[in-house]
């Protein structure tokens, strides 16, 4: 195995936005998107698997195995919102070769459901207690750049690293727009904070009803989900440790 795409079904979608949220610097994304597929109820409809995930499997309560993942929810939106496709999953691929093969996976199937346009999240680290996250973007072209603008978001100056960054820049070379929307964060644990800045963000644009109030049960499953794969150190809530791997955007 390589890098495969489990299809369960391709819904019909009418120009869908794919949101990126996997792991990385204060789990950002991965807060994120766990929080739009509870809230809007969206439905799984592809699974992703690749060699270069981590080299583990997690037990189930039920005994089962299950190795590291990434899933591909679908939303259909109702009056002014936009259809969705939310990439959710517990890991990136660790080299360079598997991140651009998982990159050029999921373009393809986005592509294939008619969408063109991205937006991927993530966090930048800041030292010190964050108390209001800035945002900060990169976008594929001027007129996603005035999109991100009109959030609220700074440019960022700077790498981004992972599929936070690919994924706008590989797919505007297919023709995608969109941007990263990054926000201000420790990083050393997950960022509630940051992922409403992000959040709130993101649901503005896409005219999104989210109920955030729920937001802090949505981190603490992140954490058992992190924990239970080893990415995360378990920790009690008071002593904040750094991420079990070195994750980027």
């Amino acid at each position: 195995m390589v890098c495969t795409v489990k299809i369960y079904e391709k819904p019909k979608l009418e120009k869908p936005v794919l949101i990126e949220g996997l792991p990385g610097i204060g789990f950002v994304a991965n807060i994120a998107a766990l929080h739009l597929i509870r809230e809007l109820n969206a439905k799984i409809f592809a699974e992703i698997h690749s060699s270069a995930f981590q080299d583990l499997a997690v037990t189930t309560e039920k005994g089962d195995v299950r190795p590291p993942f990434n899933e591909l929810y679908y939303y259909k939106g109702k009056g002014e919102e936009r259809d969705l496709i939310i990439l959710y999953g517990i890991t990136q691929a660790l080299t360079s070769y598997g991140q651009y093969e998982l990159c050029g996976k999921i373009l393809d199937l986005a592509e294939e459901l008619g969408c063109r346009y991205i937006i991927t999240m993530g966090g930048i680290r800041k030292e010190g207690k964050v108390e209001m996250p800035k945002l900060y973007f990169a976008a594929a072209n001027i007129e996603s750049a005035g999109d991100a603008l009109s959030l609220g978001a700074e440019i960022f100056g700077g790498n981004i690293f992972g599929l936070a960054g690919l994924l706008v820049a590989l797919g505007k070379l297919r023709g995608f727009g969109g941007f990263s929307l990054l926000a201000e964060t420790p990083g050393y644990y997950p960022d509630a904070k940051a992922a409403r800045a992000v959040l709130e963000a993101v649901c503005r644009y896409l005219k999104l009803k989210i109920d955030l109030a729920r937001l802090d049960i949505t981190v603490e499953a992140t954490r058992k989900i992190l924990e239970d794969y080893g990415i995360l150190r378990r920790e009690d809530k008071e002593k904040r440790e750094e991420p079990g791997e070195s994750w980027l955007i």
